[in-house]
This record gives C-alpha cells, structure tokens and sequence, in this order.
C-alpha cells in the first residue's frame, strides 16, 4: 500500500513477475535433476531426469529368472514408481516455498 491507503499495483507486479522468474528457475533445475529408484533391495535401479524421461535401468542378474518374468516385470514398475516419487518429493521441496506465496495452489505442470 502507498501512503493514503492506496494499493500500489506496479510494486505487485514487480513482485509477481519475480515469483515467476524464481518458479521458471526451480522448474528448470527439477528438469535438469536425475533421481533414483530401486526395487527388490537393488536388484533392479532405475535412473530418470525428474521430468519422467527414464535414464538408465540396471538389473542384476540374480533377478533374471527365465520361468519367473512377472517378478522381474514388478521389479522394474517397483523401480520406476520409487524414482517417479523421488522426482514428486523434489519437486514439492524445491517448489513449496514457492508455491506458499502463490497462495498454497499447486503448480500446473508439476
């Protein structure tokens, strides 16, 4: 507010447009960060950037088991759920903070 009560718009704006930048910049590091996940006590590690592109996938042999495929099929779904909520739990800490002076709401995209 300026002297008399006034609301001071531009200072807003200056404000808002600064959160964006800040939001832009967090969001850009997230995307550029690789998270793990692993299943089976690391029998099975999975590698992804926190966008959901998967990086690597590592499988020990002791998992392959020609007459037991399911198991292995759930490792690695066990492997990339871990890393995909890694990447959620990053994203929330770096971004929280920010999104708490946009009101609490939760950011499109993420």
């Amino acid at each position: 507010m300026q002297p008399g009560g006034e609301f001071d718009m531009q200072q807003m704006l200056a404000q808002a447009q600064q959160m964006q930048q800040a939001v832009m910049q967090a969001q850009a590091e997230i995307a550029a960060t690789e998270v793990q996940g692993v299943a089976g006590g690391g029998l099975v590690e999975v590698t992804l950037k926190a966008t959901g592109e998967v990086v690597s996938l590592t499988i020990d042999p002791k998992a392959v088991d020609p007459e037991d495929v399911e198991t292995l099929q759930d490792l690695v779904i066990g492997a990339v759920n871990d890393a995909m909520a890694n990447a959620q739990r990053l994203a929330a800490e770096r971004l929280g903070p920010l999104s708490a002076g946009l009101g609490g709401g939760s950011l499109p995209g993420l």
